[in-house]
């Protein structure tokens, strides 16, 4: 006998089985108790969480020969077919593959037949987003006022493609994402009806990597038994999702905490020697912070479960460790890092930058090297950090009054690019006056060359002011807000460009020619832009695409005969993967160069310059755009 893989041996028979749908369970075992049966439903979650082992439990429920009751006996002959799919009264159509409204007339042909078998005659439909608007139409009416007989099932991943006609004529549930607590304690019940050793780290591992789907936990738990041959351990398991150490993810947390740099960059670059996966890691690193939040701001609500976390004594470490601001701070830039990874030359050179970005937004009092630092230098107004201002020194000798004819004012143009140089965005610091005095002026800046061959601008001289004997009180420090200053010959960035391949510049300028001419729309469209052409030879062509909703075979069927049509008589094969290089990318690229351009344009502007050197003027975040 073939082996019968683990997610469709241990699959829920009855309602009393399924696990983690508890809210979905108790409505349809309460409506079939009371005969309040509805002639729709509508079941909606992500894949692998029950929509169709519902949909087959209730069809059981419906038809059993022992009545409508929400405990099916699963001996009877409707219980049995239902269960190996031979049942003649329920039917399951894919619309993901069956979108168009023939095929959906011919479904709705049998309604007016009664059952041949059962009690009820039930209608399936999954992925039922897919249909066609005139397949949607085509059963609307039908869907509304079916015969008594009649019963509609609909499953979909993604309800918002649903019209809402449809909708309205549907009893919906939701089926949630099972928590990695759930996914666990049924790991560990079927592991032990299959007598496989397994420890209780490794399953943690695959509860988490499931995101919520019992299938692809126990899927994952099929490839790890495999992998281990015959049994789970954390290290085998790890190394085949290709996930980091969580002692790996801890010592990253706490270098970045200690604001050790060098430390961050070796451990980086251990990851790499490793062969481990850089989005893995930035995913258990956000795992890792958002427990370490809940220590931080609710310890009452991080209390130890029933089967505690062997590492949460570490955990309890590094949320002392690390200020609660900057573990807010880390968990967002972990899950914006996961999206620039596909940007970056290489993933492990992203993954370093997302990490050391969080080091330059420390304050520079973090760490002790930086507090050694700032002991020893002097105490300088930074630009870009705000600090308070020293007490003047008194003045020498008190110097030549000025005419009250002719007053010194802030408004004359000889002292207009001083002020804006120095002052940019921030006011001057406030003093306390025991005695009127006239306007004052700030003293000039004596700009320098910098290393990088720029004019920045110079610390004042210990020579006096000529306004400083008109003030006669310490100065009072003020906090500021802050807004950076942009210099003049502040160059763009370079562009971020996607890797090209030989295969992808084939590719792309095919796809482009076909969307030129129309020949490929909607899914067919973007399934052509958004894979990968990773070799193709006479007669077979190799895509690889990152979504498996764009591998239907309807798309792939359609793109083979525009490509037909094009000259390229080929069988395409797709495969699921990491893209680098797609049609998509390369216009994301060019019109993320063509806006750098555009900015660049107006920020070079010799008005535009002298408009925020003079007056502080900003350009408003987004308001350019490339023509």
């Amino acid at each position: 006998m073939s082996y019968l893989v683990l997610a469709r041996k241990y699959r829920p028979k009855t309602f009393v089985e399924m696990v983690g749908q508890d809210h979905v369970v108790q409505a349809l075992t309460n409506a079939l108790a009371s005969q309040r049966l509805h002639h729709a439903y509508l079941f909606t979650g992500t894949r692998g969480v029950g929509k169709t082992t519902v949909s087959r439990i209730l069809a059981k429920s419906l038809n059993c020969e022992q009545g409508i009751t929400a405990t099916p006996c699963g001996q009877c002959a409707a219980c049995l077919d239902i269960d190996a799919g031979r049942f003649v009264d329920y039917t399951e159509l894919d619309a993901a593959s069956h979108r168009g409204v023939d095929e959906v007339q011919q479904l709705l042909e049998q309604a007016v037949y009664k059952p041949v078998q059962g009690r009820f005659k039930v209608f399936m439909i999954d992925e039922v987003h897919m249909l066609s608007n005139t397949a949607f139409n085509a059963m609307l009416k039908t869907l509304e006022e079916p015969p008594e007989y009649l019963k509609f099932v609909l499953a979909t991943t993604d309800p918002q493609k649903v019209p809402v006609t449809v909708l309205s004529r549907c009893l919906q549930f939701n089926l949630r994402p099972m928590a990695p607590e759930t996914v666990l304690s049924h790991l560990t019940t079927v592991l032990q009806a299959e007598q496989i050793p397994a420890d209780s780290q490794s399953l943690r591992w695959i509860a988490r990597a499931a995101r919520g789907s019992m299938r692809d936990a126990l899927s994952l738990t099929d490839q790890a038994i495999a992998y281990g041959a015959g049994q789970l351990q954390e290290d085998t398991v790890r190394q085949m999702l290709g996930t980091a150490d969580r002692s790996r993810v801890m010592a990253l947390i706490e270098a970045l905490a200690q604001a050790d740099g060098a430390q961050v960059v070796t451990l980086c670059d251990a990851l790499r020697d490793a062969g481990l996966n850089a989005a893995s890691t930035l995913e258990d690193m956000a795992w890792v912070l958002q427990r370490m939040a809940v220590l931080q701001l609710a310890p009452a609500a991080a209390a130890a479960p029933q089967d505690p976390d062997p590492e949460a004594a570490r955990l309890a470490e590094l949320a002392a460790l690390m200020p609660a601001d900057e573990t807010q701070l880390l968990y967002s830039l972990c899950l914006q890092g996961r999206q620039e990874l596909g940007l970056a030359p290489d993933e492990y050179a992203g993954l370093t930058m997302v990490l050391l970005r969080l080091l330059a937004f420390q304050s520079p009092a973090r760490g002790p090297v930086a507090e050694k630092k700032n002991s020893e230098s002097p105490r300088v107004l930074s630009p870009a950090v705000p600090s308070p201002a020293p007490a003047l020194a008194p003045a020498p000798a008190p110097a030549p009054a000025t005419s009250p004819a002719q007053p010194p004012s802030v408004d004359q143009p000889s002292h207009r690019p001083s002020l804006a140089a120095s002052t940019a965005g921030q006011r001057l610091p406030v003093r306390e006056m025991t005695q009127p005095t006239r306007a004052v002026q700030p003293p000039p800046v004596v700009a320098e060359a910098s290393p990088l061959g720029r004019s920045a601008p110079a610390a004042a001289t210990a020579a006096p002011a000529p306004w400083e004997d008109e003030v006669d009180a310490a100065l009072v420090a003020v906090p500021v807000r802050h807004r950076p200053v942009l210099d003049d010959d502040a160059s763009v960035p370079p562009p971020v460009d996607v890797p090209s391949t030989p295969e992808g510049d084939v590719w792309f300028e095919l796809v482009q020619s076909l969307v030129a001419a129309e020949h490929i729309q909607a899914l067919t469209r973007e399934l052509a832009l958004q894979s990968q052409l990773v070799a193709r030879d006479s007669d077979t062509w190799l895509l690889r695409i990152e979504r498996e909703s764009l591998n239907s075979s309807n798309s792939r069927e359609r793109l083979q005969r525009a490509l037909a049509q094009a000259g390229h008589a080929v069988t395409l094969n797709v495969e699921i993967g990491r893209v680098a290089d797609s049609p998509a990318k390369r216009l994301a690229a060019l019109a993320a160069r063509r806006q750098r351009e555009a900015e660049s344009i107006i920020l070079d502007d010799p008005y535009v310059k002298h408009l925020m050197h003079d007056f502080g003027a900003t350009i408003v975040p987004g308001s350019i755009k490339p023509l």
